[in-house]
């Protein structure tokens, strides 16, 4: 399931909160960024259960559906 994500000032991306919550990364945490051939590959410093990431990211975008606009609020 790709995300479009937009690149600021210093190169900084920020991670949906729907990823962060079903991989567990939190502040402070540290993940591990892959170069290759066919882009770039970021992804947590250790293990998690995938089939929960699937739930939690299906939960969230059902919750994203019921919101009148998908665009993020500053703040």
């Amino acid at each position: 399931m790709p995300f479009k994500l937009k690149v600021g000032k210093k190169g900084y991306i920020i991670l949906p909160k729907a990823l962060r919550e079903a991989y567990g990364i939190k502040e402070g945490d540290y993940v591990i960024v892959e170069a290759r051939s066919d882009g770039i590959l970021i992804k947590p410093a250790r293990s998690i259960d995938f089939s929960e990431i699937e739930r939690i990211i299906e939960d969230h975008f059902i919750e994203i559906s019921k919101l009148d606009t998908l665009s993020p609020k500053v703040g």
